[in-house]
């Protein structure tokens, strides 16, 4: 499940970024996808959506949000954290 999780934020994101899932690595930032801050209030939006979790995030301050949206692999760690949390 958790290569699941990975590979449906990176299609999240691919959508954002307007390219291909395949394109996508975690090591990349949003921001060196082209991705806006608008792109980054919708994609994590669609994460909610996709993961039924509320992600705590300061859209007017990413750098105030418990939620690491430094990278994709750190948004993929994040949401598993978030899952694994409302399991608890």
């Amino acid at each position: 499940m958790a290569d699941d999780i990975e590979a449906r934020i990176i299609e999240i994101v691919a959508r954002q970024a307007v390219l291909e899932p395949a394109d996508i690595s975690p090591e990349q930032s949003l921001e060196e996808l082209g991705i806006d801050s608008l792109g980054l209030v919708e994609a994590i939006f669609a994460i909610e959506e996709a993961f039924d979790i509320s992600v705590p995030f300061n859209a007017n301050d990413p750098s105030d949000s418990a939620f690491d949206i430094s990278s994709v692999g750190s948004i993929v760690a994040a949401v598993k954290a978030l899952i694994a949390e409302q399991k608890g």
